[in-house]
């Protein structure tokens, strides 16, 4: 690696850099700020730093190409996951304004590990080089490690985090050994330079084999797959609400970022040109089907029979991952860059629009749960729909979405992950996506079902909406609906076809 970074260089990482300087900055102002002012200003720091480096993501899309010695990639694929990952932040921030003040937490660490955790998930988008990728997903995950554990005083909290953290250690070590085996097997860490090197074999060596694998496993866990999403449910109810809604959508976002890079690149394509390549190829094509059928079912499944509604979300949580799954499974098996291409748009298109339905659905799980996060079970919402009309019928919107309702986001999603599988051939997937799809709708109804038709069980009294919430929820309300009703003006914005720099070490 000869030579010094460019200016290009930096402007290909700008947003990391802003949310990197706001997350210092927010340590830096904690201790200098009186403590009644502390969480309101911290708050605002956050907040214009997420905004910020928004801004600067469309910067950065006008200097696309590799960076750092062939390490980033700055493509459309990388500006999209950037976008995405920055405005999860963005609401995230707005839904937790008043949620540190009346739990009285601490919000100088909180909300620098929400900046730096951003950080970690925007260059696992841009990351073409696996080392690079592990320590994207290394700083991503210690900071949502701590956070799943900020309410210290509850002890649902600190088991979460203990969890978290000993399950994803398991999870990095499985992804760092596979990228040791993948050195081994090829002499580089480098993407392309591993897809290059593999396709040149007339055998795949079997430590690539074991290499992917293990990987597979890694971000397997990362996006709460089946069978590796058994820490989902226990760590999305005792975190903290707020960052709950953060690591259903951030991480899984970017986790599917690193997942399409790696296994879409990193292993020689369905064409290649030799047969034990395209063998290989479709064996993890096939793993990745099956593990699709079994996120969807195992997620709706389950879900059905949870009475708390955060656990419930996270296991529809894992189900959203298998829909998504299904357009992933499209993309590796498409045999051209065009299908692969419009495979690539679906999945993105259904995080985009999962993000958007999960953001505003706990944003107000927020704003029902109170102080001490205590009323998360379905019995605490009898009744409440027509003494807090706003939550209840915004609530009700997100489910249905989630549902996959006509005319909003989840709809849109669904049908595009569903028509790449259909154009590749797997229709026996799209047909489990059906009937797992018929299955979530016990669990999203009965929750509308709840809140407008049954009689309250206790005292309930309206709770006031925060003004940061209410920003948050306009937003999400109107993305519900634009996604569902102008899809085709966003996928023409952000069509994500990444590229990989090659380059020979």
């Amino acid at each position: 690696m000869n030579g010094t970074p460019q200016v290009a260089d930096y402007l290909r990482i700008l947003p990391e850099i802003v949310l990197s300087v706001f997350g210092m900055a927010v340590m830096l102002l904690d201790p200098l700020l009186e403590e009644r002012r502390r969480a309101k200003v911290l708050g605002g720091v956050g907040l214009v730093g997420a905004l910020v480096a928004l801004v600067s993501t469309f910067c950065m899309a006008k200097q696309r190409g590799p960076a750092f010695w062939n390490m980033v990639q700055v493509d459309s694929f990388s500006v999209f996951f950037h976008f995405l990952v920055i405005a999860i932040t963005v609401v995230v921030v707005l839904s937790s304004y008043e949620y540190m003040e009346v739990q009285k937490i601490r919000a100088g660490e909180y909300y620098a590990l929400m900046l730096f955790g951003a950080v970690g998930m925007c260059l696992m988008s841009s990351a073409v080089e696996l080392v690079l990728i592990f320590i994207a997903l290394e700083i991503s995950s210690i900071s949502t490690y701590i956070l799943a554990g900020f309410r210290r005083r509850a002890a649902i909290s600190s088991e979460s985090s203990v969890k978290y953290f000993l399950l994803g250690s398991f999870a990095t070590a499985f992804f760092l050994y596979g990228v040791a085996l993948m050195f081994g097997a090829t002499g580089s860490t480098s993407i392309a330079v591993v897809s290059t090197r593999l396709q040149a074999e007339p055998t795949v060596p079997v430590l690539a084999y074991a290499a992917f694998a293990l990987m597979f496993v890694g971000l397997g866990f990362k996006v709460a797959a089946a069978p590796f999403h058994v820490w989902t449910p226990d760590v999305y109810e005792g975190a903290p609400t707020p960052v709950t809604a953060f690591m259903a959508a951030g991480p899984k976002a970017a986790g599917f970022a690193a997942f399409m890079r790696v296994f879409l690149f990193g292993f020689p394509i369905v064409t290649a040109t030799a047969t034990t390549a395209g063998y290989a190829h479709a064996t993890w094509v096939g793993a990745l089907a099956i593990m699709a059928a079994l996120t969807m079912s195992i997620g709706n499944v389950v879900a059905i029979v949870q009475n708390n509604v955060k656990r419930m979300l996270a296991y529809s949580s894992i189900a959203h991952a298998g829909y998504a799954l299904v357009g992933f499974v499209a993309a590796g098996a498409a045999n051209d860059e065009a299908q692969r291409g419009a495979a690539l748009t679906a999945v993105a298109f259904y995080l985009l629009t999962y993000a958007v339905m999960n953001m505003g659905a706990f944003a107000i799980v927020t704003v029902i749960a109170r102080k001490g996060d205590l009323r998360n079970n379905v019995d605490d919402y009898n009744g409440i729909g027509f003494s807090s009309p706003v939550l209840a019928f915004s609530l009700s919107l997100f489910l249905l979405s989630l549902l996959g309702m006509p005319l909003t986001a989840g709809f849109m999603g669904k049908i595009m992950v569903f028509s790449a599988a259909v154009n590749q051939g797997y229709v026996w997937l799209v047909v489990i996506g059906v009937l797992n799809t018929a299955i979530s709708a016990y669990y999203y109804l009965r929750l509308i079902v709840v809140m407008f038709f049954r009689e309250p069980t206790g005292a309930w009294e309206a709770p006031r909406i925060p003004a940061a919430v209410a920003v948050a929820l306009i937003l999400t309300i109107l993305g519900v609906f634009y996604l569902g009703l102008f899809p085709g003006r966003v996928i023409s914005i952000f069509s994500p076809r990444p590229s990989i720099a090659v380059s020979v070490r």
